[in-house]
C-alpha cells in the first residue's frame, strides 16, 4: 500500500493493523550517537493508549514498545530505527458482522473500492490505532528538535461539540492540560466537556471537536516555499490523522471577515532590538516561513463513527441493512488525540529544520 511514508529527510514509514501482531514505525533521518530518552517515548504512548479512563475506549492496551534496530548501547546507530508495539488486548470476533457490511463513516466501503480486500477487525489498517507509531516517532523528532532549539509543542482540547473554552491564552504545559481526563486546561470548561462525553456514551452516540496546538519559541525561517510552505506541511500532517476534517492558522476561517487593515501584523521591534509584531492574525507564519511568533492552528474532529445507535446501511452486494456499533470505541477521540496531534508537529518541524539547515 503506497502512502505509508510520511516525511522528506526525517521520515518514517507507519506498518500494523488494528487487530494484527502488532503496530510500529520504521525511522528514518535520526542522527548517530544520539541517546534516546526512552522513558519520554513511553509517556507520549500513554497519553495516547486506549483504556486509559472512563471517558475512552474500553480497549486495554499497554503500548509499552520495543526497538528492534537502529539502537545500541542506548543510542542510535544512524540506521533505521524499528520501533513495535504489540497488540495484546485484541476481540476480533466483536467485528464478525461488519464482514460484508459497510459501517457508516468508516473507510469500509472505500477501502474495498481502492483494493477490492480488505481488514474488518476494527477498521483494519485505517484504524486510528496505527498512530501509536506516529507518536514514538515524534516523541523521537521532539527530542532531536529540542537538542537544537528551544522550542515547545503543547496540544489540548478547546472544544468538544458546542462547549468551548474562553481566552486565547497559549501558555498551557502539557502538565497542567493532563490535569483532566479530557485534555483541557481550563477545569470548569473541562468539566462541562466530561459530562457531555458522558451523557453521548450513555445514549450510544459520539461527539466531535476542536484541538489547538501552539509551536513556542520556533525561530523566523522556517518552512519551503513555495509548495513545502509551513502552514502546508502542518495542514498534511494534521489531515493524516484519524477523523480530522479541517485545520485553520492564526484566525484562520475568521480572517475572512477582516479587512486587511485589520488583520495584517504590523512589525515593531521589540525591547531587545528584535524584530516582532504587535499581533498575531497568521498563526506565526507568513509567505510559509515562521516569522518568530507563536505558531498558533486549530485542528477540527468529527465524531467517532461507531456508535451505537441504530443506522441504516448497506452490505457488499449493495442489501440494504441496520448495524449498531459493536467492539470498544472512544466516544470523543480528542483527549487520545491530544499527544498525536503533538508528534505529527514535531515530526513536521524537525523535518523542515533539517531542511533549513541544509540551505545554511
Amino acid at each position: 500500500m503506497a502512502g505509508n511514508t510520511f516525511g522528506r529527510i526525517f521520515k518514517f514509514i507507519s506498518f500494523g493493523e488494528s487487530h494484527g501482531p502488532g503496530v510500529g514505525a520504521v525511522i528514518e533521518g535520526i542522527p548517530a550517537g544520539f541517546e534516546l530518552d526512552i522513558d519520554t517515548i513511553q509517556s507520549q504512548l500513554q497519553r495516547r493508549r486506549p483504556g486509559q479512563s472512563a471517558i475512552t475506549t474500553a480497549r486495554n492496551e499497554t503500548d509499552n514498545f520495543q526497538i528492534l534496530s537502529g539502537l545500541y548501547e542506548g543510542k542510535t546507530l544512524g540506521s533505521p530505527l524499528c520501533i513495535f508495539i504489540a497488540n495484546r488486548d485484541q476481540k476480533p470476533e466483536d467485528y464478525d458482522a461488519f464482514t460484508t457490511v459497510y459501517r457508516p463513516g468508516h473507510a469500509d466501503f472505500t477501502y474495498d473500492a481502492k483494493y477490492g480486500h480488505r481488514d474488518p477487525r476494527g477498521g483494519g489498517r485505517s484504524s486510528a490505532r496505527v498512530t501509536a507509531g506516529w507518536v514514538a516517532a515524534g516523541a523521537i523528532a521532539e527530542q532531536l528538535l529540542q537538542k537544537e532549539l528551544p522550542i515547545e509543542i503543547a496540544a489540548w482540547v478547546c472544544r468538544i461539540s458546542s462547549i468551548e473554552m474562553a481566552g486565547d491564552n497559549t501558555q498551557w504545559t502539557r502538565e497542567e492540560i493532563d490535569q483532566t481526563l479530557v485534555r483541557c486546561p481550563d477545569k470548569s470548561t473541562a468539566a462541562m466537556m466530561q459530562t457531555a462525553i458522558e451523557k453521548a456514551k450513555t445514549e450510544g452516540d459520539s461527539l466531535g471537536g476542536i484541538i489547538t496546538c501552539v509551536i513556542r519559541n520556533c525561530p523566523a525561517g522556517i518552512g519551503e516555499p513555495v509548495f513545502d510552505k509551513l502552514q502546508a506541511r502542518l495542514a498534511q500532517a494534521m489531515l493524516s490523522i484519524n477523523a480530522v476534517k479541517g485545520v485553520e492558522f492564526g484566525m484562520g476561517f475568521d480572517s475572512a471577515k477582516m479587512q486587511g487593515s485589520a488583520f495584517n501584523d504590523i512589525f515593531v521591534t521589540d525591547e531587545n532590538g528584535d524584530i516582532t509584531t504587535s499581533s498575531n492574525h497568521s498563526g506565526g507564519i507568513q509567505g510559509g516561513i515562521s516569522n518568530g511568533n507563536d505558531i498558533i492552528f486549530r485542528v477540527a474532529f468529527r465524531p467517532t463513527s461507531t456508535i451505537a445507535k441504530n443506522q441504516n446501511t448497506v452490505n457488499e452486494a449493495g442489501d440494504t441493512t441496520v448495524i449498531s456499533g459493536q467492539g470498544r470505541h472512544d466516544p470523543c477521540v480528542l483527549p487520545r488525540a491530544v499527544p498525536i496531534v503533538e508528534a505529527m508537529t514535531a515530526a513536521t518541524m524537525y523535518d523542515l529544520w533539517l531542511a533549513h539547515k541544509a540551505q545554511k
